[in-house]
This record gives C-alpha cells, sequence and structure tokens, in this order.
C-alpha cells in the first residue's frame, strides 16, 4: 500500500515527517464547455465522458490532478472520483473559470487562490465567455502526525487565452508574464510545480510568453522554472520545432500545448523521472473514441528534503491575506554553517514583528531578518556561545474575522526564553528536530504578523 501524505495525517502514523518520497501529478482539460458550444462526438455525450474521466483518475490514483475547462459537468466528473482534497467549483459558463483540482495531498489552509487574467482577448475561441486565469495552493506532499514538521510545495493550475490571432498571443504572452510576476511574489524560496494547458508551443513564433517562464530561455527571470517534456524528453533543449501531435498522441516525441513546468528550492527537491501523453489511458468503452480534445500529460516525480540544508516547520495563523516572505533564499546565499546572534520581537495585543540576526560561519558578517509592523514593544535576547533557539509558541486568534498571530515564546537551549503579544487559548509549539536550530522564518505579515512558520538549520 502506498501511504501519501493525506493517508498519514489521517491515520497519525508519523511522528515526524517523512524526508523524500514520490508522487504523480496529471493536467487535463476535460473539454466541459456546454456541448452546444464544443461536442466531442463521444457516444452519450459529454456527461458520459466526465463520469468516465472521473473514473479513471480515481482508477490510477494519480496523486495531483489539475483539470481545466472544468465547467458544465462538474459534478459528473467530480461523482465518480475518490480523491480526498478537492475544490469546489467556482461554476460553469459563464461564471466560472473551469480550473478545479484534485489530490490525495492536502494543502495549507486559505492557501487556494483562484487570479483572473488581467488581459484577455475576444478575437477567437472562447475566452471571452469566462473568467479564465490560474490557481494557487500550497500543497504539503509531507507531514508530520502534529504537523509542526511540513514539506510544502506550491501548485498552478493555468489556463491561457487561447488563439493565434495577434490579439490572443499579446492576450496569452500577458498571462504568462502574469503567472511569473505571481511566482517572484508569492512563491519566493519555494519549490514550485505548474502544469495546466497553456495554449503554447515553442515552435510559434509569436509565444514568447512560455519562454520567459523557463531559467534557460531567461535566465534572470523571477519564474526560474524547467520543462519536465523539455528535459526529459528533447534533452534540455527547447525546441523549435518538435511536430504537432496526434490525439492520443502516438509517444511524447511531439509538442502539445498542455505543459508541466517546475523548480525545486534550498527547502525541497524534485526530480522528474517519466512524463508520458496519457491519452491512451482516456478513451471512451468503445477503445476508439477520445474523451477530450487534448492530450493528458502525466508525470511522476521524486522528492527529497534530506540532505537539505535547510528544513521548515509548518504553519500557524491564517494565508491568504499578508505579504509573502521566506528567509531561505537568502540564508542558502551565505555559506559555511550559521547561528543565531540574537532574537527580536515586537508585540502587546497581538504579533507585530519578529526578528533574527544570524551569522555565517565563512565571515560574510550577519545577516538582519525582520518580517511585520512597527506596532507594539520591542523585545530582545542575546543569544551566548553554543546557544540555539530550538523551542518556538504560537498563539493565534481573530482579528477583524481574520486569523492572525497574537503570541509568540521563544525557547533556547539553555532554558532562556523571549516571548511578545498575547496568550490565547490556540496554540502550538513547535519543535526543531535534535541537531537543529531555528535561523529564519517564512510567513505572511503586514502591519501584524499573520501567517508564521520557521527555517531550521544543523546547530
Amino acid at each position: 500500500m502506498k501511504f501519501t501524505a493525506a493517508t498519514l495525517l489521517a491515520q497519525g502514523a508519523l511522528a515526524a515527517a517523512a524526508t523524500s518520497g514520490d508522487f504523480t501529478i496529471l493536467t487535463m482539460n476535460v473539454a466541459g464547455l456546454p456541448e452546444v458550444l464544443n461536442p466531442n462526438g463521444v457516444p452519450g455525450g459529454k456527461e458520459a465522458s466526465s463520469k468516465t474521466i472521473g473514473s479513471r483518475f480515481a482508477q490510477y490514483g494519480f496523486d495531483v490532478v489539475h483539470v481545466q475547462e472544468d465547467f458544465n459537468y462538474h459534478a459528473a466528473l467530480y461523482s465518480t472520483d475518490t480523491h480526498p482534497y478537492r475544490t469546489p467549483t467556482s461554476g460553469g459558463v459563464p461564471f466560472g473559470s473551469g480550473l478545479n483540482t484534485l489530490s490525495n495531498f492536502p494543502w495549507l489552509s486559505g492557501s487556494f487562490q483562484r487570479q483572473k487574467w488581467a488581459k484577455s482577448s475576444c478575437a477567437s475561441e472562447f475566452d471571452c465567455l469566462t473568467p479564465k486565469g490560474f490557481t494557487f495552493m500550497r500543497v504539503a506532499l509531507s507531514s508530520s502526525s502534529d504537523a509542526t514538521d511540513v514539506v510544502y510545495v506550491d501548485f498552478y493550475n493555468m489556463h491561457t487565452d487561447a488563439g493565434t490571432e495577434t490579439a490572443d498571443l499579446e492576450a496569452r504572452n500577458d498571462n504568462l508574464r502574469q503567472v511569473g510576476e505571481w511566482i517572484q511574489t508569492h512563491s519566493q524560496g519555494n519549490a514550485v510545480l505548474v502544469f495546466g494547458d497553456t495554449n503554447s508551443r515553442y515552435s510559434r513564433s509569436g509565444d514568447t510568453g512560455i519562454r520567459s517562464l523557463l531559467k534557460s530561455e531567461n535566465p534572470t527571470g523571477a519564474a526560474g522554472l524547467q520543462d519536465i517534456w523539455v528535459g526529459l524528453h528533447r534533452n534540455g533543449v527547447v525546441p523549435n520545432d518538435a511536430g504537432v501531435c496526434g490525439n492520443p498522441a502516438e509517444d511524447a516525441a511531439c509538442e502539445i500545448v498542455d505543459k508541466v513546468l517546475y523548480r525545486s528550492s534550498p527547502l525541497v527537491q524534485l526530480t522528474p523521472t517519466a512524463l508520458e501523453y496519457a491519452g491512451p489511458r482516456f478513451l471512451a468503452d468503445d477503445g476508439v473514441s477520445v474523451l477530450s480534445d487534448h492530450n493528458p500529460v502525466l508525470v511522476n516525480l521524486t522528492w527529497s528534503a534530506a540532505d537539505r540544508r535547510f528544513r521548515q516547520s509548518g504553519f500557524w495563523g491564517g494565508a491568504a491575506y499578508g505579504n509573502w516572505f521566506n528567509d531561505v533564499s537568502a540564508l542558502d546565499s551565505t555559506t559555511g554553517s550559521i547561528k543565531a546572534q540574537k532574537i527580536t520581537f515586537r508585540g502587546e495585543n497581538r504579533l507585530d514583528s519578529v526578528g533574527l540576526t544570524v551569522l555565517s560561519s565563512s565571515g560574510q558578517g550577519t545577516t538582519e531578518l525582520v518580517h511585520g509592523g512597527q506596532g507594539g514593544s520591542e523585545v530582545s535576547l542575546t543569544l551566548t556561545d553554543g546557544e540555539s533557539w530550538v523551542k518556538s509558541e504560537l498563539c493565534q486568534g481573530q482579528k477583524s474575522d481574520k486569523t492572525r498571530n497574537f503570541y509568540i515564546k521563544a525557547t533556547t537551549s539553555k532554558g532562556r526564553t523571549l516571548e511578545a503579544g498575547t496568550r490565547t487559548s490556540d496554540c502550538k509549539v513547535f519543535e526543531a528536530e535534535e541537531g537543529w536550530q531555528v535561523v529564519g522564518f517564512l510567513g505572511e505579515s503586514g502591519d501584524e504578523v499573520d501567517l508564521l512558520g520557521f527555517i531550521y538549520s544543523k546547530i
């Protein structure tokens, strides 16, 4: 039996989070536009096709499935699927984006968001009929039984503007620019998987947006992604022409518009091991008719948080309304071991800010890590030789109908403590694994600290 993160959370089977594993992802445009707009010609019609697609999701047990065009047959699709975590529909045409996710893994509460494209073209296709865009969620690949130790990857699902008219190309390139900017702002320091219907081909001269997301094509770009198909089937070279696939495709040598992009981080290494165009798995019961006008893309990956220089804790507080921060990139830019020198908090009614001064053993000097606002009273603790920050307590509460962190307490290896804010009845303790210490933070903040987690390194 394969134990997924979701299974382990439900059974409480692990005291600590796993540090490596493997998983599968699938992206599929399920052709869920109303039949009057986009008939598929399959016996039984689109509702029957949607039920068959959902049953295949369950049959093959893909760990995370992103679907696009999940519009008017959403209930049929979900009726035969068995994934324990699924996003609610945003509606059929013309109200919904058609983007949904079915998963064996949970995601951070409050992290799921839908974003509409800033630019859309009505030059061709049906793009002006729906609020197309992308979704974002912070998925837990592994978690300790008390969720204090978690391995997260940021997942994006997207469906860009279709068509090949000049206005379509301009809108699509802007769509992909928007995704890249979102990654820069909301996934800084994190491992990322972006998969969906890009409507883009590397062989199409006007499709510059997809190349802008790739590290090989845009080394200074913020997204820094790699295309898994390019890596596994094109020897790492982005092709100018790979031929157009049939449906179902005979193999993955040709190019389709449905793509899977990724990057690793200092916290977790992602390694793609296989990619296939999975059309043969999604034929109608006659064994001939395709259930969608798109080839689904199936990818296997391994992940590892072992042998990483840094690890992260779980989170406490509320997500999706503060500004994302992650100290791991700044910490990873240093060499040698890292030691926390000084802890600084601000707080009164709530936790206003957290700060840490760290020193690298390589002589690169100190780094100041501060997040939050200027409210409350400031308290600090200077650590002595051989002393490390090893235990943390956070308490959350409600402010203006939003969950925020109200209180923090740090405990060092010598038993000294520092606290700020106001304790509530809803608290969680985060304890570093033996031999590890707190050296940074990640979470969301504004004038106060809304969401908070801790970055650990070896003592």
